[in-house]
């Protein structure tokens, strides 16, 4: 007998059934498996570990990276290795089809989950010291090992990566902002985040005000070069979509006035014959929100009573539906001859 042969094998064999390798103290019990004897196969040398308080993996060596993810879910869910929630698919494995573990009120947030989202300018999961696990507000759970708690009022809806709940993206930049001091790592994961089709910017402004990081220097200037991004790939989908549905070719990025009268406001593409113009909305949610919509709204308005129709588009919209939008820019330019003429404007550059 050496130390990695264990007293007794009933423990093992009673697990013969089970596939994760990666499970709570409670699950043993429910196996059959007394504290004792757990605590018998993770003494020094033993076939198991403890990874976390409650916590076990039942193999010697590291655990990969699904096992350290496993590992936090475990710890901080309050009512681990449940059937799975509806709509959350069955993840196959190596010994066939099996239900996904549901971990009830944990997500995996911060830098973990944005690699889990595909995010290249994100570290491996095995370079991460800590990973990032939202819990309720009042669950009484403290940060230890490899698994780094953040309570939160309400939890995200998450998405689910491999089987595991994760953040949706916004919420997960901001978790991870919050923990980083370097401008450019900050400026690499928001950029990544818009230009890689992740998320939009208002919703990643949205929720780094919710966290009140907007103040914070690495990520005042990032979130500048954020929206520019962000405009910049809304007018690109905007060329492409007149572009590839075959609209009549419109002047881009004009300013209108009134002959000798008050500047009317700026447009991204304008019809003139038509009289129809295109606005992008690409506004960063915050404490002036209410006030740009108001401004949106008050120059719509009074472009319309000129005659002109406005048609308002996000760049959410053109991502998800460009068809649908290139559509509703056709029905506005085809209806314009059933409208009365609207009022000469002067069309400026902008």
């Amino acid at each position: 007998m050496n130390h990695n042969t264990p007293l007794s094998s009933r423990p093992l064999s009673r697990l013969a059934n089970v596939h994760r390798r990666v499970l709570t103290a409670a699950q043993l019990r429910a196996q059959g498996v007394t504290p004792t004897e757990t605590n018998e196969q993770c003494r020094q040398g033993g076939p198991w570990q403890q990874l976390l308080p409650g916590v076990y993996l039942l193999h010697p060596g590291p655990p990969t990276s699904e096992e350290r993810l496993q590992a936090v879910l475990s710890y901080a869910a309050r009512t681990p290795f449940r059937e799975p929630a509806a709509g959350v698919p069955a993840q196959p494995n190596a010994d066939g089809p099996r239900a996904t573990p549901h971990y009830a009120d944990a997500v995996i947030t911060g830098l973990a989950a944005l690699t889990l989202h595909g995010f290249s300018s994100a570290p491996p999961l095995l370079s991460l010291d800590t990973i990032d696990v939202l819990v309720p507000r009042m669950r009484r759970l403290r940060t230890v090992g490899c698994a780094r708690v953040i309570r939160t009022a309400s939890l995200p809806t998450p998405s689910y990566v491999t089987g595991l709940p994760v953040a949706p993206v916004p919420r997960a930049l901001a978790d991870a902002v919050a923990e980083l001091v370097d401008v450019d790592s900050v400026r690499r994961l928001l950029t990544e985040a818009v230009r890689g089709g992740h998320t939009e910017p208002a919703a990643v402004v949205r929720e780094l005000a919710r966290a009140r990081l907007l103040n914070r220097p690495p990520v005042a200037d990032a979130v500048e070069s954020l929206l520019a991004e962000g405009r910049a790939i809304a007018e690109d989908q905007l060329y492409r979509m007149v572009r590839e549905f075959a609209l009549p070719d419109p002047v881009w990025n004009v300013d209108l006035r009134l002959p000798g009268g008050p500047h009317l406001g700026g447009l991204d593409a304008y019809w003139p014959e038509q009289a129809v113009a295109v606005e992008l909305d690409t506004r960063a949610p915050g404490q002036e929100d209410d006030a740009l919509w108001s401004e949106y709204a008050r120059k719509r308005e009074t472009l319309e009573r000129l005659g002109i129709t406005v048609v308002h588009l996000t760049p959410r919209k053109l991502r998800e539906s460009l068809e649908q939008q290139a559509a509703v820019v056709r029905t506005a330019l085809m209806a314009s001859s059933d409208r009365d003429p609207a009022a000469y404007v002067v069309v400026l550059p902008r």
